[in-house]
């Protein structure tokens, strides 16, 4: 007989574990939950979640509760009595009357290797951080964020390549067997939880805005790096140069030392632009994106509004970065 599962995500991530549970007849998805559609854009038109867009091609009736607790879409998960509650980035927190509301219990597939990175952001810290690899716990929900035992990891290792939207798509394809392979192992009393060291617990706050500032004099040039892509493509991070503020995209730190203060151009041609960092480090600027620009590979900046920069200029603004 098919496990019932009330399926609770928002985002992408949690696309490819919502499909394989309907395309799976082990289990049967009795509803999906996701965030209301919100303005997006800048005419600000309302946009489904992909997780709402996902479920809507299913076929699989959708719940979109402005606040889970003590609404109706609570009172009718309830009624339905899963045998599961899964969630994946759903984006609220689950009231105790429906965490307790499933026969075998609410289960969540977090992107973290918890107890490490327990909060909303937790791909960025572990990028922004230079982890080398990261994962998916499933775990049992309970009242506090993140904290209840984990019933099983898989991890996934994070090259010099990924950025937050890579690793979004590999943790969301690794987070598909977590799930349908464990959830009738739950069921059947084979796979029970190991609860979370507090000696290790670890936090990963929203990204705030002020995060999103690059500080060449502070971070090496790897670590801008990391800062980069720990951010991109959710929130770009930025500095001003010139007296403009670039979003920066894509860079590469050098292994050569560099004398120039940092935020200073030590090498630029029609292709190329170097720029010291902290600590004597440079790095090469691969892709930017200028104020009021779309993002543009470092070339076709250089063959237009950048023709006028030259070795030695100090192109980061860095006492205005905090700004």
């Amino acid at each position: 007989m098919a496990l019932s599962i009330v399926f609770m995500g928002t985002p992408e991530f949690a696309v490819p574990t919502l499909e394989a549970l309907a395309a799976d007849d082990s289990f049967d998805v009795l509803a999906v939950v996701t965030q209301p559609d919100r303005p997006f854009g800048r005419k600000r038109q309302l946009k489904a979640s992909p997780v709402k867009e996902a479920a809507s091609k299913l076929g699989l009736p959708v719940l979109q509760p402005e606040k889970i607790s003590g609404s109706d879409e609570m009172a009718k998960i309830i009624e339905l009595a899963p045998d599961f509650i899964v969630t994946a980035a759903f984006g609220q927190f689950l009231p105790e009357k429906l965490l307790h509301a499933a026969k075998y219990g609410a289960v969540n597939a977090h992107a973290s290797l918890l107890p490490k990175y327990r909060g909303g952001a937790p791909v960025h810290y572990a990028i922004m951080n230079g982890d080398q690899e990261t994962g998916v716990s499933l775990m049992y929900m309970v009242k506090k964020m993140d904290a209840g035992d984990v019933l099983a990891v898989v991890k996934v290792p994070i090259t010099k390549d990924d950025n937050v939207g890579t690793m979004f798509t590999k943790l969301g394809q690794a987070a598909v067997h977590l799930v349908t392979d464990n959830l009738p192992k739950i069921a059947k009393g084979e796979l029970k939880g190991t609860a979370q060291n507090p000696d290790d617990v670890t936090f990963s706050p929203n990204i705030a805005r002020d995060q999103q500032i690059l500080h060449f004099d502070r971070e090496t040039a790897q670590e801008i790096d990391w800062h980069i892509r720990g951010l991109y493509p959710t929130h770009p991070a930025h500095a001003v140069a010139a007296g403009q503020t670039v979003k920066f995209i894509k860079v590469a730190p050098l292994q050569e030392k560099t004398d120039a203060k940092p935020g200073v151009i030590t090498q630029k041609d029609k292709k190329h632009l170097h720029l010291a960092a902290a600590d004597g480090s440079q790095l090469a600027v691969l892709e930017i994106q200028p104020a009021g620009k779309a993002a543009m590979p470092i070339a076709a900046f250089l063959n237009g509004a950048g023709q006028h920069l030259a070795v030695g200029d100090a192109w980061i603004d860095l006492g205005e970065a905090d700004a």
